[in-house]
């Protein structure tokens, strides 16, 4: 408070200018793009609407590209709570260099990593060779739309709970096995309840990006109706 118990302006700008800038740019970042897709869909007669988004077509897009979501999802959220426990409690050779690969599906293009990751895993690729005889086809299936996802929502589930296990006391953990707590009673009942939150946010965020991937799926998943095709692709076939 200043001298005669008047509030001291802030150097920053006032609300009404804040609050006017943060909707121009929610509204030409936002909600604009989104408007067309309704004005196109008001282009539609209730009957057409609806044969098209119960059309079996679009149901079964509907059913792999949920499906395809929760199971990269689900992958990351395992997996990403491991790779983040090892790079904040372990120190090894070529750890920055780790770290800093987990954040390479942020920057790489997502067509870029869809053509690469069929490269892989195609029948003729370095992986693809190796699993196709072995039954495993990954290329141009539903198996091929999870490992893209799972590729491009790791990233959301590491960087999620890394803050988390850092903040975490170790301290803790010592003290839990002091009292005669075994390691996975350490883990489900001091370390589990204070990573969950951040877990769950970092597995929502990731399949939140799931569903609306593009990029880097129609390269490895074939985009066959009924069977390889996901809910962006067909959006984009009817704008």
């Amino acid at each position: 408070m200043a001298e005669g118990g008047t509030r001291r302006g802030s150097v920053l700008p006032g609300f009404g200018l804040s609050m006017g800038f943060t909707l121009t740019y929610l509204g030409l970042i936002v909600l604009i793009p989104l408007s067309t897709i309704l004005l196109k869909t008001a282009t539609l007669t209730w009957g057409q609407f609806w044969d098209t988004v119960t059309a079996p077509r679009t149901l079964a897009a509907y059913r792999l590209s949920f499906y395809a979501s929760f199971m990269a999802a689900l992958i990351n959220a395992v997996f990403g709570l491991l790779v983040a426990w090892v790079l904040e409690r372990y120190d090894f050779p070529g750890k920055r260099l780790v770290d800093g690969l987990v954040d390479l599906p942020f920057a790489l293009p997502t067509a870029v990593a869809g053509i690469v990751l069929t490269t892989f895993y195609a029948g003729n690729g370095w992986i693809g060779q190796y699993l196709e005889p072995r039954g495993i086809k990954v290329a141009y299936t539903p198996l091929g739309i999870v490992v893209a996802l799972t590729f491009i929502g790791l990233p959301f589930v590491v960087r999620t709970v890394q803050p988390v296990l850092r903040d975490l006391d170790i301290q803790v953990e010592g003290a839990a096995a002091s009292l005669g707590a075994s390691r996975l009673q350490t883990f489900l009942r001091v370390i589990l309840p204070e990573i969950l939150p951040a877990t769950l946010t970092g597995f929502t965020l990731a399949f939140a990006r799931a569903l609306g991937e593009y990029g880097s799926v129609i390269f490895i998943a074939g985009n066959m109706p009924m069977r390889s095709e996901i809910t962006p692709l067909l959006i984009m076939t009817k704008l």
